[in-house]
């Protein structure tokens, strides 16, 4: 991975955007150009585009959208959404990013719905914690896999070209511009894709764990619960350009990944009455702190955590079919009694007995009792490089890079500066909103560039 500065180099062939990265945040920066009528081609590492957007949930946060309107939700403002990030992200985020992401963030959920049939409902219920209104939209699912395969086949109906197996090695430059991008093929050919502009959609970096271990100690050696190719590549070529980075210690993490099952449990069971106990049997955290807050803290109890629940909560969580799935595969252990259920799981009795006699929660747990061995993860990291409100990179001194951009895991964030600002589906709000914004900013700054009369269309290049 490195830069080839050679204004001599041929391309197979020239278009004017290319978008590196086939997640959430390169599909929406694809269409978004290509509603400004500019070719676009999206490469992509793997066979098949998922990236981190297949493991989520699928949720997206946007306010004053048609689907708030139509459920009754008149008076969310990005003013409002902004301050709720920003009171998470304790006043760190960077207020011009925030309030562009926040004032297309509505934009971004119609136009989806509304020009490319993306199938989005308002999530029912109350709004997740933190959110002072009920803003987070998703597939019907609420899953990612879902939400990839809708955009997929938005993509396929716009005739945009996505080449999968193409992993981009160097970006050839000319000083600070970049001109394209050389693929390796699966069968180690390479090819060399001319641009006009270039949108890095590509990754964070939680698969890289050189960049964990510097940007983010606490979380050094911890199970990553994210698309392994995040692997840091468009950071380090933005750097490589002179682009500044921001927010490097900034990630979500998540406290309760059930282990060996590397399946999430929803931290809603522990708002929700239920608690973490070590292998000592004893709890040792304030459940209500936050799913990403605790992460590090989970992480360093060591293997033997436990997220324990009554009936209450357990019967609730089965129609969440990640969680039934657990339930399939023998990760939920029960017992009747607190006795009964420290057997199941290897706690010392007596301690366990009085961490939950002495509990006081509300509401209380009650018997009978079950537990899901679980661990700390980090999900994704919320820094990279930094960028403008058009997504555009910057240099330390603030000065545009002339024709790269940056969304999603490429680029900085909205939760704060380290792992305890993180707002429920902030992930997706920036990858989706910033990729639109990306999308149409690079088509707008390429257009009317000249094809060169030499570049073919190379059919490999269609999946």
């Amino acid at each position: 991975m490195s830069l080839l500065d050679d204004p001599g180099i041929d391309f197979d062939l020239t278009v004017p955007v290319v978008v590196i990265g086939g997640g959430a945040c390169g599909l929406v920066a694809a269409l978004s150009a290509h509603d400004q009528d500019a070719e676009v081609v999206v490469l992509e590492r793997d066979p098949t585009p998922r990236g981190s957007t297949a493991l989520s949930s699928g949720m997206i946060t946007a306010c004053g959208t048609e689907l708030q309107k139509a459920a009754g939700i008149t008076d969310d403002t990005p003013e409002l959404f902004a301050r709720d990030i920003q009171a998470k992200a304790d006043g760190k985020a960077d207020p011009d990013l925030l309030a562009a992401i926040c004032a297309g963030s509505g934009l971004t959920i119609d136009w989806l719905v509304s020009a490319h049939d993306l199938d989005l409902v308002l999530v029912d219920g109350a709004p997740y914690p933190g959110h002072s209104r009920q803003r987070t939209h998703a597939p019907p699912t609420n899953s990612g896999s879902d939400l990839m395969a809708d955009l997929l086949r938005a993509v396929d109906k716009a005739g945009i070209d996505v080449i999968t197996n193409a992993t981009v090695d160097n970006l050839i430059v000319e000083g600070e511009h970049v001109r394209g991008v050389q693929i390796i093929r699966p069968d180690d050919s390479t090819e060399r894709l001319g641009c006009g502009a270039l949108i890095l959609a590509s990754s964070g970096f939680g698969g890289n764990p050189g960049m964990v271990a510097d940007y983010l100690p606490d979380m050094a050696g911890s199970f990553y619960f994210g698309h392994v190719g995040n692997k840091g590549d468009a950071v380090r070529w933005g750097q490589a350009l002179g682009a500044a980075c921001k927010n490097m210690g900034s990630f979500q993490g998540h406290g309760s990944v059930a282990t060996p099952h590397a399946s999430t449990v929803s931290w809603a069971l522990l708002n929700g009455g239920g608690i973490l106990v070590n292998g000592m049997g004893k709890r040792f955290c304030d459940e209500s702190l936050g799913a990403s807050e605790l992460a590090a803290t989970v992480c360093q109890q060591g293997k033997n955590v436990w997220s324990i629940i009554d009936r209450r909560l357990h019967d609730g969580a089965l129609r969440f079919p990640d969680f039934a799935a657990l339930k399939q595969l023998g990760a939920i252990k029960s017992g009747a009694t607190a006795t009964d259920l420290a057997h199941a799981c290897s706690l010392p009795v007596e301690a366990f007995e009085k961490t939950l006699a002495d509990l006081q929660k509300s509401p209380a747990l009650a018997a009978p009792y079950y537990a899901i061995r679980v661990t700390g993860a980090l999900l994704q990291t919320q820094g990279g490089l930094a960028i403008d409100k058009k997504a555009r990179t910057l240099r330390p001194d603030g000065v545009a890079l002339p024709n790269l951009f940056a969304g999603g895991g490429a680029a900085q964030g909205i939760s704060g500066t380290d792992g305890t600002g993180y707002l429920s589906c902030n992930g997706l709000l920036s990858a989706v909103t910033l990729g639109r914004i990306a999308g149409f900013e690079a088509a707008k700054q390429a257009s009317g560039l000249p094809t060169p009369a030499s570049a073919t269309c190379n059919r490999t290049y269609r999946t």
